[in-house]
Parts: structure tokens; sequence; C-alpha cells
């Protein structure tokens, strides 16, 4: 089969509705196609259950469309599902589910690009050729967990963050958290929270952030430079903790040293 379009969307996440939603607005003809069975899956199946955006809702609401007035300041992932539901809804967005893309090529003769996708449920191979391709299938849609001497001889359990739902069955027991990412922070927390006796290693110093100093950066960022703005929020980040040493956790030697250094913890 051969299908023609302006554009090949490629991932049914917020970035490729938002996508998918620009083009509509402007009568662009376009495709979007997803490899799971649904739009946003990282949220909807592979998420914790206490979940909530790390960053102010005014700061993750998709283009040309608005939060409803009652929505709280870190939209919990449910609500955020469901806003995205009423997107797709609201805009006719209709995303071509388990589909998964084998290939893309551009020629610069005919100035367009030849993408293979195949239905995974059918078998069925489609050619689509588009002037734009727009690849929105997401940073974090593979999980990695690194190789680790003695990892495959540890007699517990030990799963991926993408599997974590609740702290509550780790009640009682010893858990190890490695990293200190959003997810590594929010995961360490949950399980405390539930009388779970909860260590967490990290590969690299740190600054420790709340939600309220990321959402005073996000917007300072506005209207300073990046650089201002990291040194303010670090100063700002000190005075709040204090020295964090003391609870052997090193900070980074500057503000500027790498640019994911934003830590939220509640």
């Amino acid at each position: 089969m051969e299908e023609q379009s302006v554009v090949l969307i490629v991932g049914a996440g917020p970035a490729g509705l938002a996508a998918a939603a620009c083009l509509s607005k402007l009568s662009i003809t376009h495709v979007i196609v997803e490899r799971e069975d649904c739009s946003a899956s990282l949220r909807r199946n592979r998420a914790y259950d206490r979940l909530k955006l790390h960053l102010a809702k005014e700061l993750c609401e998709l283009p040309h469309m608005s939060y409803p007035a009652n929505t709280p300041t870190y939209i919990p992932k449910d609500q955020f599902v469901k806003y995205l539901n009423n997107y797709i809804e609201h805009f006719d967005i209709q995303p071509k589910y388990h589909t998964i893309v084998e290939s893309c090529t551009y020629d610069e003769g005919k100035k367009c690009w030849f993408s293979v996708a195949r239905d995974v449920a059918t078998s069925v191979v489609v050619r689509y050729i588009t002037r734009f391709l727009i690849v929105a299938s997401g940073e974090n849609s593979a999980t990695n967990i690194p190789v680790i001497p003695g990892l495959p001889d540890f007699a517990g359990e030990a799963i991926h963050s993408s599997r974590f739902k609740s702290g509550a069955t780790y009640s009682g027991k010893n858990v190890l958290v490695v990293g200190c990412g959003n997810s590594g922070m929010e995961i360490a927390y949950e399980l405390a929270s539930h009388g779970a006796n909860t260590s967490i290693i990290v590969r690299s110093p740190v600054h420790i952030m709340t939600k309220e100093i990321i959402w005073l950066g996000m917007t300072l960022v506005q209207h300073i430079s990046v650089n201002i703005m990291d040194d303010l929020l670090v100063r700002l980040a000190n005075f709040v903790f204090g020295d964090l040493s003391r609870h052997g956790i090193k900070n980074r030697s500057s503000p500027t040293q790498g640019r994911n250094w934003l830590i939220c913890c509640d």
C-alpha cells in the first residue's frame, strides 16, 4: 500500500498530538502513527500512581487548548491523560495505532520522505510519501537497565522504574533506588512514605530543587539569561536547604556544570 500526505508524524505522545493539532489548524494534511495501542502510553501504562507533572500547568499546556479552570497547579497523571483524550477529540486526531515505522529515507531529487510502516496487528505494510517527517517518539520511550555485575544472580526483585506503581507493596522491605532524576527522587519518597527501608545512590553531584524553585526558574528564564537564572536558583536552593554535605549529598561544583541538574522533590 502507498499513501501520500504533506507530513508524517511518528509518535502519538503529547508532542505528536500537539503537532497534529497545529497542522489541522492550518489545514495541512498529515498522518500520525503510534507503535502502542494508545496515545501517551508512557503516562498511561508506565508511570507510577502518584506521578504529577513536575512543571506548573501553564508550562505544560498543548497548543490551542487550555486546561479547565479548576485544574491544580501540578497535574496528576490521570487528569493529564483526560486532558489528552479531550485534546484528541477536540482536534479529531486519528492516530494509526499498532504501527511501527521500519525505515525512513529522504530523496534529495524528489524532495520528499519515503517511510515504510507496518501494522503489527495485521502485518500490512504501508509506504508513506511525505514532504516532511516529524519524529515525536519521545526521549524516554525505551527502558534501560545498565549491565551490573552480579545483577542476574540477585535473589531479590529488580525492576525498571517504568514498572513501579506504588510503594505499598514494599512496606518493611529494604529497597535501593539507583539514580536521582525526577522518577528516582519521587519513587524513593513514595517508598519511604510506605515504610520501606529506602536507600538511593547517585552517580554524580547534584543540586536539590523544589518544584516551586523550578517554576520560578522557568518563569525567569523568559526574561533573563540561562546562566544568571542558574546562579540565582542555586543560591536560592542553598538558602532553603543549607549545606547538604552533612547528609552525604555533594553539590555540583558550579551552577552550569551540565544542563540536567535540576532535581524535583516534594
